[in-house]
């Protein structure tokens, strides 16, 4: 089940609501109403693939018994059981995400390198087991280190790890963000409206943005290269860069809509990543939940920026490595973490000094173009499909520069173009807060502006779904 399906909106969340808020009017325990999203988070799972449900409820289960362990052999002062404890859970999480996501993978390339003929498990890969399994990990990291309390009540746990609108595609939610929450939290109309409104407005970027989009970009591959042309290959590139962005940005509203409606406050993932004017900015703006964990579990413990030059490299080359492995078990993702690895150390060494010298257009030029090609990695099925499509896209071989095609594309996708590059700033909210949201009590026109404006892309969003059948989302797969 996927939020922009109509099951989901018609029927799954709705009654999800209903019984939540009737459970809330009627004061009922934060038990029940944790219950039941944990019941109602089993269901949405099940939804793709009910076997694996058991596979995250050991997971949440061996994560509450690691927890009691750390947190009892602390408190009698057995440090080295406790660390013990830590390491056992991590290397068993870690352990079960490595088998299901990457064994066909190693085993596939020990038969190419050691002419082996070992045969594929063909595991089908849980969905979402990258997200939870590093909440997990956030979790037990934590009540080690001290920064968040051993939670004894399994119940709040697992309505943590499974929570439906953050368990299949993030954001990364770390447990010290809504371990407060999980008891506390205050349901009000306010926050239901602010996440309704978020909700849709993530929705219309999944729906009509990258969904539209991301349709150039399967109609210009599914061609034979002999119909294709430079200009058309980086237009399906650039078409792939709005696609994965207002469709991950898109998903991550959604899900921190919906937890607006359940009393829970996600942090954000994104914030306008493609107005950067480096690599490193646009990786302090693109999946910052995912980069932010990276520096904290991976990056600072291996000693960050505070060693040595060279063993810094070294962390940025790791934290990259494993950056591409957790996206997923082909070499291309791997490579597309490395490309990253190599610029970031570029900038870090010598080039961010010489980019504060450009003016801002050409600093934001360099950063996109090297952006589009990162996703034309990330989007290949393979290494050899890449350099095909990089060989096109600077002329090699035999390929025109422009074509009656590729006119065509650009007719057609133009507007859209142009309305996915300015969404992608933050000029579209500065306006909006200027001329509808433009004080803390607006007027009746203005609250009916914007009750008028969210209610016509949720509809057209709906009446896109019903009539579309292309409907991907492309962190599914992670």
């Amino acid at each position: 089940m996927v939020f922009s399906s109509v099951v989901f909106l018609m029927a799954f969340l709705p009654i999800v609501l209903t019984v939540y808020y009737i459970l809330i009017n009627f004061k009922a325990p934060r038990a029940f109403t944790n219950a039941w999203l944990l019941i109602a988070s089993l269901i949405f799972y099940a939804w793709g693939e009910p076997i694996y449900v058991i596979l995250m409820v050991l997971s949440t289960v061996v994560a509450y018994v690691a927890g009691l362990l750390i947190g009892r052999f602390k408190d009698r002062g057995e440090i080295k059981k406790s660390r013990a404890a830590l390491i056992g859970a991590i290397f068993i999480h870690v352990g079960a995400f490595v088998v299901f996501k990457y064994t066909d993978f190693i085993l596939t390339n020990v038969n190419n390198i050691c002419h082996t003929s070992f045969k594929m498990t063909e595991l089908a890969l849980p969905i979402g087991i990258s997200f939870y399994t590093f909440q997990i990990l956030s979790y037990l990291i934590d009540a080690y280190m001290g920064k968040v309390a051993i939670q004894k009540n399994w119940l709040k746990l697992a309505t943590y790890v499974a929570l439906f609108p953050q368990l299949i595609a993030g954001p990364i939610v770390r447990y010290e963000t809504v371990e407060e929450e999980l008891t506390l939290r205050t349901e009000t109309i306010d926050g239901f409206s602010i996440g309704v409104r978020r909700f849709i407005i993530g929705l219309s970027k999944k729906v009509l943005i990258a969904n539209t989009v991301g349709e150039l970009y399967t109609l210009v591959h599914n061609l034979p290269s002999s119909e294709q042309s430079v200009t058309m290959l980086w237009l399906a590139s650039i078409a792939y860069t709005f696609q994965i962005y207002y469709d991950f940005s898109g998903y991550s509203d959604m899900a921190i809509g919906l937890g607006k409606m359940f009393g829970f406050n996600f942090l954000e993932n994104f914030n306008y990543p493609y107005i950067s004017d480096s690599i490193t900015e646009f990786w302090r703006r693109w999946h910052m939940s995912l980069s932010s964990w990276f520096k904290d579990y991976i990056y600072i413990p291996l000693g960050g920026n505070r060693v040595g030059a060279l063993k810094q490299y070294r962390n940025i080359f790791i934290v990259w490595l494993l950056t591409g492995m957790w996206h997923g078990a082909e070499w291309t993702f791997i490579i597309w973490g490395l490309y990253f690895c190599v610029f970031l150390v570029i900038e870090k060494v010598k080039l961010l000094e010489i980019l504060k010298k450009l003016p801002r257009a050409l600093r934001h030029i360099y950063t996109m173009v090297l952006v589009v090609i990162s996703w034309t990695i990330f989007a290949a099925s393979d290494f050899s499909e890449f350099l095909v499509t990089l060989k096109g896209m600077f002329g090699v071989g035999d390929i025109s520069l422009f074509n009656d095609r590729t006119a065509s594309f650009l007719g057609a996708y133009a507007l859209l173009f142009v309305i996915a590059a300015l969404g992608a700033t933050p000029y579209p909210k500065k306006i909006y807060e200027k001329f509808i949201n433009n004080d803390e009590n607006p007027s009746i026109m203005n609250k009916v502006a914007d009750c008028a404006y969210i209610m016509i892309i949720f509809i057209v969003a709906i009446a896109y779904l019903v009539s579309a059948s292309f409907n991907p989302f492309l962190y599914f797969r992670f």
